[in-house]
């Protein structure tokens, strides 16, 4: 997710699928947060560009979110209001194989700090990068027989921690070719393995209609998207209305706008009636210049990608996508969309910089704007910490999951 244009290139292929919900491993974000990129929304929780966990909304799925909780840069963990019970999302990523036996025992005390605090009653998904290898032998009502290769060490960890919880994991279960079953592609030899999976609990697997891969799918990445699809009904939280934004910096700025929203201001007082009390004197003033201001100021356009992204860089990116079986063609392809990043990235910060020092003394709200678009600020939460008291909240790139919804049913 440090690359230039990731982001981007990930809500491209969202919408392309139609999936609304993406978890992410080896984000390597620092610290905590959520951010906002035009019609989606990204919770995450990382370390010093190390490992990290995210997960991306759609809008919709979005006015749905109770809460997050970033554990560690491990896990991550996400409460959706559903009806008639809440869902609970855990996006995880297991050490390596060549990580410890300690690093492996703290992720899945990590994990289990997680899962506890899904009730019963609830339904639960953990998603993400496990490395670890189920094999393609059923294992009681854990793992189906539609895996790839053998079990490794690592997977009978997996396998063991699961049945301590009844939990399924979906991507057996479901009989497809090969070619839909591997989720990672050893960059060294080629060699395809499954090591992403999607779990669920044991009551609520009946809800998991499909699992597969998407190996079409590219955001240039080793792994490809594991893709499961279920029902579930999801209603909206309340929440306080969205703030609007004006551009109040074009009252200095543009004249047009400054002169329309003068007189509509002179218009409101002179339709204003006395008022005896003071307060609701400040009330009606205050209200005819809220409104006016609403109605007469452009609000601050929010873009739905990167500024500096450009159609041409996108283009790239789906010419990209479909090289996928040309070795040759994709790799002369992704250094062509590197090149065309880097260069309108560095175009689109020297304009900024211009910018700020045209605006630094005229207009400084338009010149702390821009100082803030190129920094990259963004926003850490505690949103839902009363929800899950005695849950502490721990500081911490790939396609893991994805979860389809209309407004009546969730597809995962």
């Amino acid at each position: 997710m440090l690359q230039k244009g990731k982001l981007d290139n990930i809500k491209k292929e969202m919408e392309r699928l139609k999936m609304n919900i993406l978890g992410m491993s080896e984000v390597r974000w620092s610290g905590a947060g959520k951010i906002k990129s035009g019609k989606y929304e990204m919770y995450y929780s990382g370390a010093e560009h190390q490992r990290g966990v995210g997960i991306i909304l759609d809008q919709e799925i979005g006015k749905s979110v109770k809460g997050y909780w970033p554990l560690s840069d491990r896990v991550l963990l996400l409460k959706i209001a559903g009806k008639p019970v809440d869902l609970i999302i855990i996006q995880a990523y297991a050490p390596t194989t060549t990580s410890s036996d300690e690093e492996i025992e703290k992720f899945y005390e990590e994990l289990e700090m997680a899962k506890t605090q899904c009730k019963s009653h609830e339904p639960l998904i953990i998603m993400g990068d496990f490395n670890a290898k189920l094999g393609e032998d059923r294992i009681g009502n854990t793992a189906g027989p539609h895996g790839i290769g053998k079990i490794n060490e690592r997977g009978e960890r997996l396998v063991e921690w699961c049945q301590t919880h009844d939990l399924v994991v979906c991507n057996t279960w479901f009989e497809q070719p090969a070619r839909r079953k591997w989720t990672w592609k050893s960059p060294g030899d080629g060699s395809r393995n499954q090591i992403d999976y999607i779990l669920t609990n044991e009551r609520f697997r009946n809800a998991i209609k499909s699992a597969k891969t998407y190996p079409g799918a590219d955001c240039y990445s080793d792994h490809v998207p594991v893709v499961a699809k279920l029902n579930l009904k999801l209603k909206k939280t309340s929440s306080n209305p969205t703030n609007i934004k004006l551009d109040l910096a074009l009252l200095k700025t543009n004249q047009l706008i400054r002169e329309k929203y003068q007189v509509s201001v002179q218009n409101k007082f002179e339709s204003l009636g006395e008022a005896e009390e003071i307060e609701k004197q400040w009330e009606n003033f205050k209200e005819a210049i809220t409104l006016a201001a609403t109605e007469e100021i452009p609000r601050v356009e929010r873009k739905s990608k990167q500024k500096w992204m450009t159609d041409e860089i996108l283009e790239l990116m789906d010419e990209r996508r479909k090289a996928k079986n040309n070795d040759e063609k994709y790799e002369t392809l992704q250094n062509k969309v590197r090149e065309k990043c880097n260069e309108a990235k560095e175009k689109w910060i020297n304009d900024t910089c211009r910018d700020i020092d045209l605006h630094q003394r005229s207009t400084p709200q338009i010149m702390y704007r821009n100082i803030e678009e190129i920094t990259g600020r963004r926003t850490c939460l505690s949103t839902g910490k009363k929800e899950m008291k005695g849950l502490e909240a721990l500081s911490s790139e790939a396609n893991v999951s994805l979860l389809e919804a209309d407004k009546k049913k969730t597809q995962i």
